[in-house]
């Protein structure tokens, strides 16, 4: 039963994506939902904050990121005297580090050896001196540690555990690589906290089904916002050594943590517990330029370290990345850049994404404010990454008329909320929740004046969808 609720959203995931691409899908109901053109709306623009884009919002690009990069692509920029001389230097020592010193050439397999090097010394000192290995860091653009995991030929389906809410495109990816999505749901009325002994229902309800043999989690969440305790990941730590499942996690919004929360790297909290497990669990974990404040999405840089594999594994998964060249140099590049900003007395430092900080934590307070005064909504404090997601209970008569248009009562919500007031957002059924519950998501990583607006124009609309549905 888990499971099949967990498809059904996927396919009502699909029908929302299918109608905002304007694609041609074979549900009238869709065609019929579209306005008629040359109705005049109460908005000259939409808002889209269905995307963790911060760029698409209104967030600038971070100054010194871009003008390395461009330093980078077009090297006679470094003869300009109007570049800072960190910007200058940075530029030189990374096209240094570039066959042929052009971004355009290839890469080692695993990534530019020095960018390599120098992520390798970012986790040890976010880890606290926890050691990192270069040799098992490689530089990507994806999810290729999947192919490893997932075998679509074995005699038993390949399971993966993943939280609901999850963030798609990694069950998207499981499913299309012919594995099982075994959802676990997180506790919304403790914060979305992750139980352990719902991790055990959901294994347990896999049954003989497929073969489960990885533990997905998400940390801070996507969509949720949580931030897991220490006590929450040791007690995960360990149920992925007791059922001998891979551990993935992902913390690609590592760097966006508000309030008094504190993130802490599942390999971190693993070297902490000591041996056996800090000797025998097998881990993967996550991190991305694309993601977070500095939100470059359209570089795909990002790095995965992989801890205890078996030797003979990364030599399998070296060649299964060989197959795809290298990394692009922008992306891995990008990497580097985040993973190593400017320092303290740096020509570049005070204007780093100083700016982007405050006004995201300026966002996060007003989100939670402005959400919660409207009738019928709920949302945690978010405590990190890039999203709020607020519950909504919708009146009887708005989920009577999504089943007869045959659609999931918030993603019916959502087409509303777009029609009638020009803001896009993610109905909670892409993601996964629990049955008869209702959500969705919305990029906080925007200009708060953006932000300002589209609480404005939901307030507006959502008082008078309630009034509509009463």
């Amino acid at each position: 039963m888990r499971r099949k609720i967990f498809l059904q959203e996927r396919k009502d995931k699909k029908l929302f994506v299918d109608f905002f691409k304007k694609k041609k899908v074979s549900h009238r109901w869709v065609f019929d939902f579209l306005p008629p053109q040359g109705v005049e709306k109460p908005f000259k623009e939409v808002i889209d904050v269905s995307w963790g884009d911060p760029h698409r919002g209104g967030m600038k690009p971070l100054t010194f990121v871009r003008q390395v990069l461009a330093a980078c692509v077009y090297p006679q920029l470094m003869n300009d005297n109007k570049l800072p001389v960190d910007v200058r230097q940075r530029a030189q020592k990374l096209l240094d580090g570039c066959a042929g010193r052009s971004v355009g050439s290839y890469s080692a397999t695993q990534g530019i050896p020095e960018i390599v090097q120098r992520v390798s010394e970012f986790i040890s000192r976010r880890d606290g001196g926890v050691p990192s290995n270069p040799e098992n860091i490689f530089l990507c653009c994806g999810s290729q540690i999947l192919n490893v995991l997932v075998n679509a030929e074995a005699a038993f389906t390949t399971g993966v555990l993943a939280p609901a809410p999850c963030y798609r495109t990694t069950t998207l990816s499981i499913e299309g690589l012919g594995g099982v999505v075994i959802p676990y749901y997180l506790s919304e009325e403790q914060g979305w906290e992750l139980q352990v002994e719902e991790l055990q229902q959901a294994l347990e309800s896999a049954g003989g089904a497929c073969n489960p043999i990885a533990l997905y989690v998400i940390n801070p969440g996507n969509p949720t916002g949580h931030v897991q305790s220490r006590k929450s990941m040791q007690e995960v730590i360990r149920f992925a050594s007791e059922k001998r499942l891979f551990l993935l996690a992902d913390e690609v919004y590592q760097g966006c943590i508000y309030g008094e929360k504190e993130f802490v790297s599942y390999k971190r909290v693993l070297a902490e517990m000591g041996p056996p497990l800090s000797d025998t669990v097998e881990l993967a974990s996550f991190h991305s330029a694309s993601k977070g404040f500095m939100g470059e999405c359209g570089l795909r840089g990002g790095y995965v370290e992989l801890v205890n594999l078996d030797p003979a594994v990364k030599k399998y998964i070296y060649t299964l990345f060989t197959a795809d060249s290298s990394a692009p140099l922008l992306g891995q590049i990008a990497l580097d850049l985040m993973t190593n900003p400017p320092l303290p007395g740096d020509p570049s430092y005070f204007q780093f994404d100083q700016h982007i900080k405050s006004t995201v934590d300026k966002n996060v307070k007003k989100a939670f404010e402005v959400v919660n005064s409207l009738q019928g909504f709920s949302c945690p404090a978010v405590e990190g990454g890039a999203f709020a997601f607020p519950r909504i209970h919708l009146p009887a008569k708005a989920i009577q008329k999504a089943k007869e248009v045959g659609m999931q009562p918030d993603t019916f919500y959502c087409l509303k909320l777009l029609e009638e007031a020009g803001v896009l957002v993610s109905p909670g059924s892409d993601f996964g929740q629990k049955e008869g519950t209702f959500h969705f998501r919305f990029c906080i990583l925007i200009l708060h004046d953006v932000l300002e607006e589209l609480l404005r124009r939901l307030t507006l609309f959502h008082t008078q969808f309630m009034k509509d549905f009463s």
